[in-house]
C-alpha cells in the first residue's frame, strides 16, 4: 500500500461513535505521520463529567482544545493526525487560531449507524445517551473551512481510503510561519 505524504496536520472529527479513534490511527499510518489520540488531552475533570452523563460546556472545552491546539501547532510542516469532536465552528475556529494550517476530515453518518456502533464499544466513558446532545451541538464544516466529510458507512479500510483519497483533493498547505 503506498503512503501519501502530506505535511497536513489532520483533526479527525465528528459525534461520539463515528470513529475518530479508529480512523484516526488508521489515517496516520497510511499518511506516515504520528497520531495523537484526542481523549487524552482531557483534564480529568471533563473525564469524571463525561462519565456521569454529564455534556461538557465550553468552558470545560477550552484547556482540552487548547492543549490539542499545541500539540497540532507543533506539528506544522511535519504533519499529524489528532482525533477531537470539533463539534462547533467555534471550537474549530480555536484550533485553527493555535494552528492557522489545520485540515478537518469529518466522520458523518446517521444518527442510528452511530448509536448502534456505541452500543458495542467495550470500555469508553462516553455514554449513548449523550449522542443526542451531541447531534444537536455539531456545526458541520463550511464552505470557508479547510476539511473534507467522509461517510462512516463500511469498513474502517473503507473509511480511511475515502478520507486518504478526499484529503489528496485539497490543496497543499503553504509555508509554515513560527
Amino acid at each position: 500500500m503506498q503512503q501519501l505524504h502530506t505535511p497536513h496536520v489532520v483533526v479527525v472529527m465528528g459525534v461520539a461513535g463515528t470513529g475518530k479513534t479508529t480512523i484516526g490511527p488508521l489515517l496516520a499510518a497510511r499518511l506516515g505521520v504520528p497520531y495523537a489520540e484526542g481523549d487524552d488531552f482531557h483534564p480529568p475533570a471533563n473525564i469524571a463529567k463525561m462519565t456521569a452523563g454529564t455534556p461538557l460546556t465550553d468552558e470545560d472545552r477550552w484547556p482540552w482544545l487548547d492543549a490539542i491546539g499545541g500539540w497540532a501547532h507543533g506539528r506544522a510542516g511535519l504533519g499529524g493526525v489528532v482525533s477531537s469532536s470539533a463539534l462547533k465552528r467555534s471550537y474549530r475556529d480555536r484550533l485553527r487560531a493555535a494552528a492557522p494550517g489545520v485540515v478537518f476530515v469529518h466522520l458523518t453518518g446517521s444518527r442510528e449507524l452511530i448509536e448502534d456502533r456505541m452500543s458495542h464499544r467495550q470500555g469508553h466513558f462516553m455514554p449513548t445517551a449523550l449522542l443526542d446532545s451531541q447531534f444537536a451541538t455539531l456545526q458541520p464544516l463550511e464552505q470557508d473551512e479547510a476539511g473534507v466529510a467522509v461517510d462512516v458507512a463500511g469498513s474502517p479500510e473503507e473509511i480511511t481510503e475515502r478520507a486518504v483519497q478526499a484529503l489528496k483533493a485539497l490543496p497543499e498547505p503553504g509555508p509554515v510561519t513560527r
